[in-house]
């Protein structure tokens, strides 16, 4: 049965259901048939009945001779015959039988136990089985010109048989069973062929295997993958999604507000177009979301979101600025300790060695100031460590990277972290180094300025690079816009600022001309409830 066809198992469901419908059917109309033929044989038993009791000759001659009294049979076989009746039977007070179809019969006794009313003036009909069959007999009372009873005309037809009644509505039967099965086999296939075209001519069983195949392959996924429906029903909840934002039970067929109220999936089916990389915080995690609507032939029948921790894109991030800044300090510093090497000993070997001894002294000085302004001002050691190395980098390229020794950082702002200042700052001078990649100027500078105070943190990078266009100020910050060769994987490094200035619930401001630098200035604000009243 699983291999069969999705038609031909549709059709077989469809013609049995039209069975069963006429079988149910043709109960209700044959008992409805009968009951309807019961009632016209009654009342033409009674009218039947009434006509004989009210012929005068039938009254004269209920108590007159014998040959009188047989008269009554032959003038009741006429009519009964006229009228088709099975029998017409009339009796005295005595019950004695006056007419009936079978001679001998006449003149004997009746004993039916329906007839006693009938002889106290009673008109009524009655149902009695009897050898030839089940008779509807209709009982009117003969009353004289006195108005008194004389005797009582029976009158009986014989109900008829359910195989007289099918032979009676052959016709009709066969008429209807061919036209049903015409339409309804018609009806059935063209149904089995439009739910075939719906399911893209896939069988069920097709269709299952794809469904087990599709969950699974969610389930495989590294990303969470969430869906809902046009009623906000959820569809989709892959296992990755179930431990990114700790849900254990099943979640699909709920709605989504009542499993994640904080989702904002279903602005997507309002909005209609699809959301990328926005970070979310969902259930008390940072999560980086990619939001879909889902549309069939141009209609938009659901919304999808994918999405991945923000830790896991941090560590990249940071891997990207952060790690790899360390890595190139190293770098810088080695080469710079060798050049610093060189100089003393070709001082020495040139006899000045008072001189080599004061250069010594000074660059010692220098490292060590830097190094306890960093650590006594920037509380956080990834941050010293980052501005350290950025400053050695600065050298190596030939540029002056100064940090403001009025600065400080004791206190990150809510909701953001460690990771999030190394973005920002790793980012804004990698960018400020790359202004001078093809602008030759002889003194070039970065300034770096950390402030804060109980209310505000500002953040200010000022080179005196190549500086930026307004169509470029347009674009810096969408996903993917680089100025600089689209082979380095760039594009990503200013959209993920803009995001953790967003999340922080800061806000930035750029100056730069062309040909004279570039300024970057951020504000966070210490205290959260006055930052949302701004």
């Amino acid at each position: 049965m699983k291999q069969i066809s999705i038609k031909w198992k549709v059709l077989l469901f469809i013609f049995t259901i039209i069975l069963f419908s006429l079988l149910i059917v043709g109960i209700v109309l044959i008992g409805n048939f009968i009951n309807m033929k019961e009632r016209e044989l009654s009342q033409q038993a009674l009218i039947t009945a009434r006509t004989v009791a009210q012929l005068s000759s039938i009254q004269e001659n209920m108590y007159g001779t014998n040959e009188q009294r047989g008269k009554i049979n032959w003038t009741v076989e006429r009519i009964r015959i006229i009228n088709n009746a099975d029998y017409i039977v009339v009796m005295d007070m005595n019950r004695t039988r006056l007419s009936h179809p079978v001679d001998k019969l006449i003149g004997a006794p009746s004993n039916g136990n329906d007839e006693t009313p009938a002889f106290a003036e009673h008109t009524y009909t009655s149902k009695a089985k009897g050898e030839v069959g089940t008779a509807v007999r209709g009982f009117v009372p003969i009353m004289n010109n006195e108005h008194q009873q004389v005797g009582v005309v029976m009158v009986g037809y014989i109900l008829p048989k359910l195989s007289e009644l099918f032979s009676e509505l052959q016709k009709e039967i066969y008429l209807t069973v061919v036209i049903t099965f015409l339409f309804g086999g018609w009806g059935a296939w063209m149904l089995a062929r439009m739910i075939k075209e719906e399911m893209f001519q896939l069988e069920p069983y097709e269709i299952a295997k794809l469904l087990v195949e599709r969950t699974e392959t969610f389930n495989a996924m590294h990303e969470g993958v969430v869906a809902i429906d046009n009623n906000k029903k959820i569809t989709i909840f892959n296992h990755r999604a179930k431990e990114m934002l700790s849900v254990s039970e099943n979640p699909e067929g709920k709605q989504i507000q009542d499993v994640l109220p904080d989702t904002r999936l279903p602005e997507i089916l309002k909005l209609n177009t699809p959301i990328y990389n926005k970070e979310l915080k969902i259930s008390n995690k940072n999560i980086l979301s990619n939001r879909i609507p889902i549309k069939v032939n141009k209609l938009t029948v659901g919304a999808v979101a994918i999405f991945q921790d923000q830790t896991e894109v941090k560590k990249i991030a940071e891997e990207l600025t952060g790690v790899k800044a360390f890595v190139n300090a190293l770098r810088v510093q080695n080469h710079e300790h060798m050049n610093k090497l060189h100089t003393i000993a070709g001082l020495i070997q040139m006899g000045n060695t008072q001189q080599a001894l004061d250069y010594v002294f000074q660059i010692t000085e220098e490292q060590q100031e830097l190094t306890h302004f960093l650590s006594n001002n920037i509380y956080d050691d990834n941050i010293s460590g980052l501005l350290l190395g950025k400053v050695r980098r600065g050298k190596e390229l030939g540029i002056n990277v100064q940090i403001d020794r009025q600065s400080q950082l004791k206190q990150f702002p809510p909701p953001l972290d460690h990771h999030d200042f190394v973005l920002i700052l790793g980012n804004l001078i990698e960018n400020a180094f790359d202004s001078f990649n093809h602008f030759h100027i002889h003194d070039k500078e970065i300034y770096i300025s950390i402030e804060q105070d109980e209310e505000i943190l500002s953040i200010l990078i000022e080179d005196n690079g190549c500086g930026m266009s307004m169509d470029v100020q347009d674009h810096i910050f969408e996903h993917g816009f680089s100025t600089k060769d689209l082979n380095t994987n760039q594009g990503i490094g200013l959209f993920l600022v803009k995001q953790i200035i967003e999340k922080g619930r800061g806000n930035i401001l750029i100056e730069s001309y062309k040909d004279e630098g570039t300024t970057f200035t951020i504000t966070f604000f210490m205290n959260k409830g006055e930052n949302e009243n701004e």
